[in-house]
């Protein structure tokens, strides 16, 4: 189905991933963006260089935050990394399904604890990542070890992290529709590999157009290079709006 959205609406469902290496590129970029109403991602590259004061300051300018460093650890340091995410005020945080129920509980017990001392005005958005959209089905059957095909997996990995309490998970937009199937409509999608028509592939394995995307049901769209590494970083997004909020 063709959705037809409004440029306020398609710029909120567009996460552009600030992957720089230093603050000061990250932030020379932001700047670009800033009063377009799209989301930022903050991944590791950056985040590991400079810290929760990006994210401070991302926030100061104005912007929604999906911090994406994708835990993956025992329960109770989930836990208590949940709980730090939390104070730093961003929107939407992910860790990985294959830690399985409890570390994906301990996740949402985290982020309740903030909440519940104060240490948090709100509560993010927690979503976990099934496979990685440089997955193939050749590296999931013989090297990750997991049999059948990538969407088996993803759904199986989307249906536990539902049961677990967790509001989405990160998956490609291909199998976003088994995934509202299995667990509803109103569980997030959040895609990346999403690529406009001509973009190169890059690593990605698993990719579709926005406008694609969008009708297949994704909630959130990923966008890293291909507005990044634009000439214009926001005329690349505004190309990409325009898209969405076009019959």
């Amino acid at each position: 189905m063709t959705l037809t959205l409004t440029r306020e609406e398609a710029a909120g469902r567009i996460m552009v991933g600030l992957d720089k290496p230093d603050a000061q590129s990250a932030l020379q970029l932001a700047g670009r963006l800033e009063g377009t109403g799209c989301w930022v991602k903050v991944g590791m590259e950056l985040f590991y260089a400079a810290g929760h004061e990006i994210v401070q300051e991302l926030k100061n300018r104005g912007f929604k935050i999906f911090l994406d460093l994708k835990m993956h650890d025992i329960p109770n340091t989930v836990r208590g990394g949940a709980r730090s995410i939390a104070r730093m005020g961003v929107d939407m945080f992910n860790v990985h399904a294959a830690g399985g129920s409890a570390m994906m509980q301990a996740a949402m017990q985290g982020v309740g604890e903030a909440v519940a001392a104060g240490e948090a005005q709100a509560a993010p958005l927690v979503i976990a990542v099934t496979q990685l959209t440089s997955t193939s089905r050749e590296t999931l059957n013989g090297e990750i070890g997991i049999a059948g095909s990538v969407e088996e997996a993803v759904v199986r990995y989307a249906v536990l992290a539902k049961h677990a309490g967790l509001q989405g998970v990160v998956a490609s937009p291909l199998e976003v529709e088994a995934i509202k199937a299995a667990c509803g409509e109103g569980f997030l999608a959040v895609t990346p590999g999403i690529r406009p028509a001509g973009a190169a592939l890059g690593d990605q394995a698993r990719v579709t157009t926005p406008r694609e995307a969008v009708d297949g049901g994704s909630d959130y769209l990923v966008i890293g290079r291909p507005i990044v590494a634009a000439p214009d970083p926001a005329q690349a997004l505004e190309s990409i709006l325009k898209e969405l909020t076009e019959a």
